[in-house]
């Protein structure tokens, strides 16, 4: 009886493996999507874009030849085929490689942390409050602070502080880079106002349309107004390479950080702006009408502690001003 029952299991055995090798063999004919040489070719363009992604124009830049028809029907097979995932940054639609190890993790996951993670996936690199992932998910509190620190400890999702609310906290996925709303951009370093680098900025930049200006001197009358005017100015993009030159950032500025500090320029008189027929801006340096008095020359007319200074007491005076003295030894021959 025991040869039979081992004879039986030994040929049940076999059995099973024989299924399973079926199985497997069945697994490894089936179809996997074939992809064109365009498709091809826009995929590796997305793989190289890594987890900051591509845009529209980066495939018509690269691919020129790519009718737009084309590139919709590609960009539609990866997503659908689930190699590529879309996103939003500033408004424009981004594609980059689908994270397929956020799904492994996901496998194991329950139906609370799926839904969870979901709900902040959408929310995008602008993120989401824990208050209204709390709504969305009917979870209480301990509970969704358990599945938060579990999915920040599998590292599929991070908080990150808010610069409008230095106590706020926003959830994304893990791979994305803030929006410039959450971090402040360029302006703002660990939540903190870069007050100086805006100043250092704001003087360079003005200073580059003051010398556009200067460099025209007499070619006034020998190119006339209109061509002397056109000479003198310069757009977004000139001023964003001449700041790149200089080396004085040491972070990567765009196009629309120089915008935000031109704009400023303009507003305070130092400079004026012409409606370019694509829809941007030439900005100018222009003459002051009444120049700046003396006193806000000299360091009293910008000093913050003016009203605490005195003649007679106190700590801050006149003759023990170091910014004072500096100026006098500069400005003033006695």
């Amino acid at each position: 009886m025991s040869k039979r029952k081992a004879s039986v299991s030994t040929e049940e055995l076999a059995r099973q493996e024989n299924v399973s090798t079926d199985k497997r063999e069945k697994q490894s004919t089936e179809p996997k999507v074939t992809l064109t040489e365009n498709e091809e070719r826009v995929l590796r363009l997305v793989q190289k874009g890594g987890s900051k992604g591509i845009s529209d124009n980066d495939i018509t830049k690269t691919y020129p030849g790519l009718s737009p028809q084309d590139h919709v029907l590609i960009i539609n097979k990866l997503v659908a085929s689930g190699q590529v995932d879309i996103f939003k940054h500033k408004g424009n639609l981004m594609y980059k490689i689908k994270d397929n190890s956020q799904t492994s993790q996901l496998k194991g996951a329950n139906i609370e942390e799926k839904t969870v993670f979901t709900i902040i996936k959408e929310a995008g690199n602008k993120g989401i409050w824990i208050r209204d992932i709390r709504i969305k998910s009917n979870l209480i509190l301990t509970q969704l602070n358990k599945i938060l620190k579990s999915l920040e400890g599998k590292k599929m999702i991070k908080a990150v502080n808010s610069v409008s609310a230095s106590k706020k906290k926003v959830y994304m996925v893990y791979d994305l880079e803030p929006d410039g709303s959450i971090t402040g951009g360029a302006w703002y370093c660990d939540q903190d106002f870069e007050s100086e680098f805006v100043d250092v900025l704001n003087q360079q930049c003005y200073r580059y349309l003051r010398m556009k200006r200067e460099q025209i001197g007499d070619k006034l009358l020998t190119y006339g107004p209109v061509e002397a005017q056109n000479m003198a100015s310069a757009t977004v993009k000139d001023v964003l390479n001449f700041i790149t030159e200089l080396g004085i950032s040491k972070i990567n500025l765009s196009e629309e950080d120089i915008k935000t500090i031109l704009e400023t320029l303009y507003y305070d008189g130092k400079i004026e702006k012409d409606l370019l027929p694509n829809g941007s801006y030439s900005y100018r340096a222009v003459e002051l009408l009444i120049s700046a008095p003396g006193f806000v020359k000299m360091p009293c007319g910008i000093c913050p502690v003016i009203r605490k200074c005195s003649n007679t007491e106190g700590l801050i005076r006149p003759k023990n001003c170091s910014y004072l003295t500096s100026w006098l030894d500069k400005n003033v021959d006695f």
